[in-house]
């Protein structure tokens, strides 16, 4: 019975942020799929702005997890003003950064897309898209500070809400402006990269009206109230968590793209295959960041709240029904590895190279969800500083150096790229779970 009570509290949290991650995952594959209508070019010219576009957001994922983290934890000590304290500073620093960033990336554009590795038929492309991106990353800015807030007081319906909205008006305007369809003009990727910023800009008139409920935890009457504004004690705290969420976030970008380059050399067919095998585990992570945001609301609210044990118990079953998605998805996987990969390709060179990705699949995601959900109780009570070490050894240095070895020196092609993804996926989940199970980070204070 107490077991179902957790079970019941964990899955009431999770399930709008486990829908609103794979919604946002599911939309990003219809994204490319009606972009491919243009040709290969446009689907190339928009895949090389997806490393230099997550560096710029890097920043405000940082300020995000801080500021569900804190918000959860003055949830817990019952301190209203402070949580929504918390969000005002945490806004004011995440525009005034954006308008910095976004302003340097628009203007050194064709720079980084050449960086990214843009040839003389994606280059113009990239460059068109990418402009209009960066200049419309304060809409994407302002939700997802908001929405931080709302998930650490417990509320990760908005998030959903406005997610699924925002996936839904990107699609709506993508075959509008992208073919010219009922007579809208046709932009190709500049059409797509519009229909973008539009959802995007949905999605922030939504989160910045919820906070006008009379029943929302973050609220504007309270913050108009108190006359809450900028606090530079608020300011060290979300930098304290920040700075560590940041650097673990780069650090993931350079393990992402050691394996995208290695496997880009494998050849088209190889690289292609790699694709959709990274799709696919797109698509398990969230799962694992939907329960993620349920560990990070709870244990967080525990914690503050000085329930230690309790914070442990949700740590724990918000991992068992992670753990639970993770056999469904792998059973999954099993049954219909070539099913899958027949959706993409013809050929069936490529459709074997994807059940042999499989086959490494099945195991990493049940290693990857878990992995992500104690990841979020240790940040949630503040430990970052592990989760950065975690971070920078199996990410930056096992999965790189294991890549590496399996494809350059054994000559393992494919199966090594994978070899390398499980190696850094069960290396985290070990880090992780480690220092979960021994319980010291429930006595951190922030």
């Amino acid at each position: 019975m107490i077991k179902n009570k957790y079970w019941k509290r964990a899955l009431q949290i999770a399930w709008p942020s486990v829908l609103e991650s794979f919604f946002i995952s599911l939309a990003g594959l219809i994204d490319t799929f009606m972009v491919s209508s243009i040709g290969s070019s446009a689907v190339a010219a928009i895949g090389l702005t997806t490393q230099p576009k997550f560096i710029a957001l890097s920043f405000f994922i940082a300020i995000s997890v801080s500021v569900s983290a804190l918000v959860a934890r003055r949830k817990g000590e019952e301190d209203k003003k402070m949580a929504n304290q918390t969000m005002v500073t945490a806004m004011i620093v995440a525009v005034g950064l954006c308008i910095i960033i976004s302003s340097i990336f628009v203007i050194f554009t064709p720079q980084i897309i050449k960086l990214a590795g843009s040839s003389p038929e994606t280059h113009d492309l990239g460059v068109s898209y990418f402009k209009i991106i960066m200049a419309g990353m304060i809409f994407n800015v302002i939700s997802m500070t908001i929405n931080a807030g709302q998930r650490g007081s417990g509320n990760t319906q908005i998030a959903f809400t406005t997610n699924l909205v925002s996936s839904i008006v990107n699609i709506f305007f993508n075959y509008l402006l992208i073919n010219g369809n009922f007579g809208f003009p046709k932009l190709g990727v500049k059409g797509a990269a519009i229909a973008t910023v539009l959802g995007a800009f949905v999605a922030a008139i939504m989160s910045f009206s919820s906070l006008f409920r009379r029943s929302s935890y973050m609220s504007f009457g309270l913050i108009k109230k108190y006359k809450l504004t900028f606090s530079n004690f608020i300011f060290k705290e979300i930098f304290g968590l920040g700075s560590n969420i940041f650097i673990e976030n780069i650090a993931a970008r350079i393990g992402f793209l050691v394996t995208a380059i290695t496997a880009a050399k494998l050849g088209t067919d190889q690289f292609a295959a790699h694709n959709v095998g990274m799709n696919l585990l797109s698509l398990s992570f969230s799962f694992g960041d939907g329960m993620q945001v349920a560990a990070v609301a709870l244990t967080g609210n525990c914690l503050g709240a000085r329930k230690k044990e309790e914070a442990v118990k949700y740590g724990k079953t918000c991992q068992e029904i992670g753990l639970t998605i993770s056999i469904i998805i792998s059973v999954i996987l099993v049954l219909f590895r070539k099913n899958i990969f027949r959706l993409f390709f013809d050929d069936d060179k490529i459709i074997a190279m994807g059940s042999v990705i499989t086959f490494y699949l099945i195991f990493i995601v049940i290693f990857q969800i878990s992995a992500i959900i104690f990841g979020g109780a240790l940040r949630a009570a503040g430990d970052v500083k592990y989760t950065l070490a975690v971070s920078l050894i199996s990410i930056t240095f096992i999965r790189s150096a294991a890549t590496i070895f399996f494809v350059n020196i054994i000559h393992l092609g494919l199966q090594g790229i994978w070899i390398g993804v499980l190696a850094d996926q069960v290396s985290r989940f070990i880090g992780l779970w480690t220092r979960f199970r021994k319980g010291d980070w429930v006595n951190i204070e922030i």
